[in-house]
C-alpha cells in the first residue's frame, strides 16, 4: 500500500499539467455540489424565517404600499421605505366578523442628515397589543421595551455609546437581534410612544412624510389574526370590501409568492448541478481513459516488473483520490470564499430572504460534495484502468498499442 501511494504521488508531481486539469474537473464537480447545496438551503432557511416573521393571518396596507411591493422591500431587502393610512382603519377591522386580534405597526425611514445618526428603516410595534414583533424580539430580550428604548437587527452596528439619535431623539439600543435572512436585519424597532416621538418630530422640522394623514393619527399596517373557524380568505375579502384605500393581503399568499420564486430558482440551480455532474463525469471518463491509453507502456513495464493487475488498479484509484481530494477542497474553499461573503448580494439580487445554515449543516455539505468527486473520480479511473490493465503485456509492446 505504501509502495503504491509513494508511486502515485510520484506520477502525479511528473505529470503536472495533467494533474492540475483533472484537479480542476474535481474542483468543479465538488462546487457544484457545494455551492448549489448552500444556495437551496440557504433560500429555504429564509423562507420559513420570512414566513415566521410575519406573523399574522393577515396583513393591511395602503393599496399603493401592496401594489407598489412597498411592503414586501421593506420585508425582503430592508430598503428603507414609509407609508401611511389613517388608524381609524383598526377600529374598523376589528368590527369585521371572524377577526380575533389586531396589532399596527408604523414604518418611517431615517434620513441621512444631521437629525439622524444613520440611514435606516425604523418599525414602531404596540407591545400591548402585538402578536408578531414581540415574540420574536423575546429570543434576544426579555425586557422591557421603555419610551425611547431601541432593539437593533442583527445588521445595524451598535456605537460605543449605545445611543443612537433619529429625529432629534434620543434613544437607548437595549439589545440585538439574531439573524433572520430578511430585510429586518437592517431595521431599528421601538415601541409606539417613541415611534410618535420621531414621527411629530420629523413632521416638525420638515420632512413630508405625512401629506394627508396627521402623525399622531398614521398608522403603517395593521396586522390581523383570524378566529378558529373562520376562514382567512373570507376575513380577508370582508376588509377588502368594506375599506376603500387600503388592501388586505393573507401572509400564506406573501409566502406562495416568494415560495414560487425560490421553486423555480431551486429548479435551476438543480439542472445546473446534474448538468455539471454529467459533463464532469462525462469529461473524467474521457481524460483517465486517454491518460491511462497514453501510460500503457509504463504499466506494461510494472507488470513485467511483478507489480499484480490490483496493484496497479490500486495506483490509479490512490491517484485519482489524492486528485480529487485536492480538487475538492479547493474548489469548495474558492466557492466559500465567494458564497460568504457576498450573500446579502445574494438576497438583493434574487429578492428573496437568505439565510445561511449553521455550521453543522455547512460542514456535512463540504465534507458530501468532496466525497462525491472522490467516488466519482475514483469511479472513472477504475473502469479505465481496468479496461487496460486486462490487457496482454505481451500484446502491449509487440503492437504498440
Amino acid at each position: 500500500m505504501k509502495f503504491s501511494t509513494k508511486l502515485a504521488i510520484k506520477n502525479i508531481k511528473g505529470h503536472s499539467a495533467r494533474s492540475s486539469a483533472l484537479i480542476i474537473l474535481a474542483g468543479l464537480l465538488s462546487a457544484s455540489v457545494f455551492g448549489g447545496s448552500l444556495i437551496v438551503k440557504s433560500l429555504r432557511n429564509g423562507l420559513h424565517s420570512y414566513e415566521q416573521r410575519l406573523g399574522a393571518d393577515i396583513i393591511v396596507a395602503s393599496e399603493e404600499a401592496i401594489d407598489s411591493g412597498k411592503y414586501e422591500s421593506i420585508l425582503l431587502q430592508g430598503v428603507p421605505g414609509y407609508f401611511y393610512m389613517d388608524d381609524s382603519v383598526i377600529e374598523v377591522i376589528e368590527g369585521i366578523d371572524g377577526v380575533e386580534s389586531v396589532t399596527p405597526q408604523f414604518f418611517l425611514a431615517s434620513a441621512s442628515s444631521g437629525c439622524c445618526d444613520t440611514l435606516v428603516q425604523i418599525v414602531g410595534f404596540d407591545p400591548d397589543s402585538d402578536f408578531a414583533i414581540r415574540p420574536w424580539i423575546s429570543e434576544s430580550y426579555d425586557g422591557n421595551i421603555n419610551d425611547g428604548d431601541v432593539i437593533v437587527g442583527c445588521n445595524i452596528n451598535i456605537p460605543d455609546s449605545n445611543r443612537y439619535k433619529f429625529y432629534n431623539v434620543d434613544c437607548n439600543v437595549v439589545a440585538k437581534l439574531e439573524k433572520t435572512g430578511t430585510g429586518l436585519d437592517s431595521a431599528v424597532y421601538a415601541n409606539m410612544n417613541t415611534i410618535k416621538q420621531m414621527m411629530e418630530s420629523s413632521s416638525q422640522i420638515g420632512f413630508g412624510y405625512f401629506e394627508d394623514v396627521e402623525p399622531e393619527h398614521a398608522v403603517s399596517s395593521v396586522l390581523v389574526n383570524v378566529k378558529d373557524g373562520y376562514s382567512v380568505t373570507d376575513v380577508q375579502r370582508n376588509i377588502n370590501l368594506g375599506i376603500q384605500g387600503v388592501r388586505a393581503v393573507s401572509s400564506k399568499d406573501m409566502v406562495s409568492n416568494i415560495a414560487g420564486g425560490l421553486g423555480a430558482i431551486s429548479n435551476i440551480i438543480g439542472v445546473l448541478v446534474v448538468i455539471i455532474w454529467l459533463l464532469s463525469f462525462t469529461i473524467l471518463t474521457v481524460a483517465f481513459g486517454m491518460i491511462v491509453n497514453e501510460r500503457v507502456k509504463e504499466l506494461a513495464v510494472l507488470r513485467i516488473s511483478g507489480a499484480s493487475k490490483k496493484m496497479l488498479s490500486r495506483i490509479l484509484i490512490i491517484e485519482s483520490i489524492i486528485l480529487s481530494l485536492i480538487g475538492g477542497l479547493a474548489g469548495n474553499a474558492l466557492t466559500a470564499l465567494i458564497f460568504f461573503p457576498f450573500s446579502d448580494s445574494l438576497k438583493l439580487s434574487l429578492n428573496l430572504p437568505v439565510l445561511i445554515p449553521d455550521f453543522s449543516y455547512v460542514i456535512v455539505i463540504f465534507a458530501t460534495s468532496i466525497l462525491t468527486s472522490i467516488v466519482i473520480c475514483a469511479i472513472t479511473s477504475t473502469v479505465s484502468g481496468y479496461r487496460i490493465t486486462g490487457k496482454d503485456t505481451g500484446l502491449i509492446f509487440r503492437d504498440g498499442a
